[in-house]
């Protein structure tokens, strides 16, 4: 029967949640259409210059799917800090539900909308001349990447919303998550920046992410590295987040309820 009230408060919690969202429509459709402006706008307005080889859509839309998935993590952020602040998670700890249903709700309405706006950022894509040489269970390690990042993203954010003073400090989180692909492979080969900036790029968690998306559904990498090389860099990024982000924000949640 544990189990079953586990479902339940967890089935609960993510429905409140995803309303919410549809409530929200200001954010709701700028987390869906961000991205897509910005492919466009790279695509048509930028893209003759930036293009690397080939049609620069087919480099580009890896990168839009981890800025969307990091824009979209900053929105529970955000979330998770006014309901704090709102005092409504108070209220649900009174009643007689598990605890872990209230974070476990953020995370897969965030999962949720993130998929959304990522099935958006590659109908759009497909539109404008995208054109992924790939198999299908390639497509599959390329959702189940997608998949791992986003969870990783969303946990990270439940933490930051535990620890942030309130929305507007939640809300920074935004800007920090959208600013990381930028100095990453997302837009523009390592090759072309400083080497300072180079070796930042180079090596923070976003760049073996978006090659490995890219490996998979082209072909090749823009660094140069194997498939197999990235995927497991971006493995391990991902597992690593994940893991440290769901056990602070259970820490988190745990310390600042505690009777």
């Amino acid at each position: 029967m544990s189990l079953a009230y586990a479902v339940t408060d967890s089935r609960i919690m993510i429905t409140r949640c995803l309303r919410r969202s549809r409530r929200d429509p200001e954010a709701f459709f700028t987390a869906l259409m961000l991205p897509i402006m910005l492919m466009l706008l790279f695509v048509y307005v930028f893209g003759g210059e930036l293009k690397d080889s080939g049609s620069y859509v087919d480099y580009v839309v890896p990168g839009l799917i981890v800025l969307c998935a990091g824009f979209g993590a900053g929105t529970t952020a955000v979330a998770l800090a006014a309901d704090l602040a709102g005092g409504i998670v108070d209220r649900f700890r009174s009643m007689p539900i598990r605890a872990s249903s209230i974070l476990l709700g953020q995370v897969a309405a965030s999962l949720t909308r993130n998929l959304l706006a990522t099935a958006l950022v590659i109908g759009v894509g497909l539109g404008i001349g995208w054109r992924p040489t790939t198999s299908v269970w390639r497509w599959v390690g390329a959702v189940a990447m997608i998949v791992l990042f986003i969870l990783a993203l969303s946990w990270l954010a439940a933490a930051v919303g535990l620890l942030a003073g309130g929305p507007e400090a939640a809300n920074s989180f935004t800007f920090v998550l959208m600013f990381l692909p930028y100095v990453s492979t997302a837009f523009v080969p390592t090759r072309t920046m400083p080497a300072a900036l180079r070796g930042f790029a180079e090596n923070q968690p976003f760049t073996p992410i978006i090659e490995t998306m890219r490996a998979l559904w082209m072909g090749h990498t823009s660094t140069g590295a194997s498939l197999g090389h990235e995927a497991w860099i971006a493995g391990v990024w991902g597992v690593g987040i994940l893991a440290l982000s769901w056990a602070g924000a259970a820490w988190l949640f745990r310390r600042r309820f505690a009777a």
